[in-house]
Parts: C-alpha cells; structure tokens; sequence
C-alpha cells in the first residue's frame, strides 16, 4: 500500500489506462505545458506527447464537441474541465449528443467517453464557481455520474469509466480534496460503478453523503459516537446508477435515515434517495428521512455567507438527534 494524494490517484488511473490502450487520450486546458490547472496531469505531457496529452483553447463547447466525435469514432477520450462551473457551456455536447446517440443510432453508434474535474465549492470563489451538478447531470438518461470522496474510490471508479464504460460517465472531484491523501494498493483494481460502500458500520441511524461532505457525515458520526449514537455511514460513490438498494438494507437495521449533501434541496439527489427509501423501506422507518443540503440561494464570497451556505458537522449532529427524538 502507498500513502498518494487524490490528484495523484487519478493522475495513476489515467496514466495506467493510456499505457494500456492507445485510443485513450486526454484534452482540456492547461492539462499539457502547464502540467494541470490542478496538477492533476503532471508528467502526462513528457510521457505520452502532444497528440495524446492535448492543451485546449478556452472553448469548452468546441473541445468537448471534438472528443464526443472522437469516441463516437472509436477512440476513448477523457475530457477535463478546469471547473464543472465551466461545463455549462458543453452542456448541448452532454445532453444532446454524447446521452442521445446511442439510442438515436438505434445501438449502433457508442460514446465512450469520460468528462472530468472539479465540482461545487472550494471555498471563496463566488457564485459563478460554486455549483454541484450532481443531480442536474444525473437527470439526464444516457450518462453515468461519479462524485468519489477518496483518493482510492477516485482511482478504481476512473479506471472502471475508462476502460470498461460505453457511455458518458461525468466524473466529479473536488478542488479541496486534490491534496488529500489515501492508501492505494500497488496491484491494479477497478471499482464497478453504481454500488454505494458503507463507510462505518453503525445500528442507530443511517447517513448518506457522497463527495467532499462525506467528511461532513463521517465527522458527525465520530461527535455522535462520543454521546452513545452510533451511526452508519453510507458513501455513494456513483449517483447514476444509484445504489439505494444499500441504503434501504442499512434502513432496515438502523429504521432512520439522515442524507447530507452539497446541492441545493428542489429536486436534489437526497429528494431521490427519499422517494425510493420511502416507497421499499416505509415500514421500516421510525421517524421521517431527513436531508442537510447548501442554501437555496446562489453561494457569494463573503466567509459568513459560505459557512451558513454549506452543510456542516453541527447541523448534521443536531438532525440525526432530531430524528431519535432525543434533545438536540
């Protein structure tokens, strides 16, 4: 086992398949001379050259439309957006055409392709910096949407979209974990996507997070712990497919169920998670679902504004006590 950051670990996942299979490549800005926006690339450009390591002008929607007719053609490119803020402008490459072609070809015309890089909030950035777009790109059929909160979940789950997806997978980090760090074996693994991993195990109340507010949920279980509750944890790791088929076996044991995550609350993945945990485990709950989502406004820049914006440790304790009905 090796102690790397996350950047590094996927760094390893893209590295490890473009040695493997040449169509592979990867485009995006800044992700060549300059080694990554985020590093995430560093030492790609020297290893694999120009014509597979491709620096991009500042036009997401031409960049990605040129990867969607590449993988449509046979190759298998990973496109990385310096924001997933950015990828707005592409969405038409997305929805239209990278989700659609394979059922408008009538099965004939696949799209394997992987659009990456960093999602939601990382601290003062503004508004136009600070979205999830996990539940919005999960309402499109045709994709698949990956938002690990590890290094080593981050690693296989890549490898896995690269090498064995079809379809477009949108896979989405977090700028603030890129210098976390994990243990990753030395053996090569793939993790199959759309299977959710309990993080801690626990009997009093499950919670579920995905992405960067997995520190959120873990956190608040360790608080919870010191007061006699003892909490499951339930990383989702892919959000489409969504694995609610372990949260509701969770529900079974622990009869509630607290979601805390990074998108505004209409129409959230937790409204999702919600409606199918409450039409299969009904009877098995004691008290109502309860969710911790960002405010229902665009985030701004000042620090007090980002911290009542964001879930947090405290929130999270005081709603799992809620749904004990114990004092909070």
């Amino acid at each position: 086992m090796r102690s790397i950051a996350f950047r590094e670990a996927l760094r390893e996942a893209m590295s490890e398949e473009m040695r493997r299979d040449e169509r592979v490549f990867l485009m995006g800005e800044e992700v060549a001379e300059y080694n990554g926006a985020y590093k995430v690339s560093q030492g790609m450009l020297a290893e694999f050259g120009a014509k597979r390591v491709i620096d991009t002008p500042i036009a997401e929607l031409g960049f990605a439309a040129i990867a969607v007719g590449a993988a449509q053609n046979g190759l298998r490119p990973i496109v990385e957006f310096m924001t997933w803020n950015f990828a707005v402008l592409p969405l038409d490459q997305i929805f239209n055409t990278a989700s659609k072609m394979l059922a408008m070809s009538g099965g004939q015309i696949k799209c394997p392709i992987v659009f990456r890089g960093p999602n939601a909030s990382a601290g003062q950035l503004g508004a136009q910096h600070s979205s999830a777009f996990e539940s919005l790109l999960a309402n499109i059929p045709g994709i698949k949407v990956v938002s690990p909160s590890n290094g080593y979940d981050a690693k296989g789950l890549l490898k896995q979209a690269i090498r064995y997806e079809e379809d477009p997978v949108c896979f989405l980090e977090s700028e603030v974990m890129y210098g976390d760090k994990s243990e990753i074996p030395d053996e090569e693994y793939y993790i199959p996507l759309g299977k959710a991993d309990v993080k801690k195990i626990g009997k009093d109340v499950t919670i579920v997070s995905f992405n960067k507010m997995m520190k959120v949920a873990l956190n608040a279980a360790t608080e919870l712990e010191k007061e006699g509750i003892s909490a499951e944890v339930i990383d989702l790791r892919t959000i489409r497919p969504l694995d609610w088929q372990t949260i509701l076996e969770s529900v079974k044991k622990t009869n509630r169920l607290v979601i805390v995550e990074e998108q505004w609350p209409f129409a959230s993945v937790s409204s999702e998670i919600t409606y199918r945990i409450q039409k299969e485990g009904f009877d098995y709950l004691d008290a109502p679902i309860r969710r911790i989502t960002s405010a229902d406004a665009p985030m701004h820049y000042a620090p007090n504004l980002v911290e009542a914006y964001l879930p947090s440790v405290e929130r999270t304790v005081k709603l799992v006590k809620e749904v004990m009905y114990l004092q909070a």
